[in-house]
């Protein structure tokens, strides 16, 4: 049974093939992308990043955005993630080719530190131990 647009789901849990494709909007409500992927740490099994593409055309160019999870919120309005940032401020964000991201998942902590940097100032709180 599907629910109504705009009908809140009495729901806390969501399975990750729904949350892939969710719109991402900033803090002007401009729809700036969607959810493309989850990272999930397979060992506590909690997500740690939405990767969103932004920029390029066509996929040339194209740049993935690591949105640290604890920086977006849910909007039950648009039924989509906000993103407390404008276009200026995600232009300037962290990115990363699909090539660079090969070495994200092996535990690099330059990426992890230099996403945090960036995205501390917007409220993204670090996972791991200070």
């Amino acid at each position: 049974m599907t629910k109504p647009k705009g009908e809140v789901s009495e729901h806390r849990l969501i399975v990750a093939s729904r949350v892939i494709g969710t719109a991402v909007y900033n803090n002007s409500d401009e729809r700036i992308g969607h959810v493309e992927d989850l990272s999930i740490d397979k060992l506590t099994g909690e997500v740690r990043y939405a990767l969103m593409s932004f920029g390029g055309f066509l996929g040339l160019g194209e740049r993935i955005h690591l949105l640290p999870w604890s920086v977006l919120t849910y909007d039950t309005v648009r039924e989509g993630y906000k993103l407390p940032m404008d276009r200026a401020q995600l232009e300037a964000a962290p990115s990363y080719t699909k090539d660079e991201l090969e070495g994200f998942g092996g535990g690099d902590h330059i990426y992890r530190d230099s996403l945090f940097s960036y995205y501390g100032q917007f409220g993204a709180m670090p996972y791991w131990g200070l």
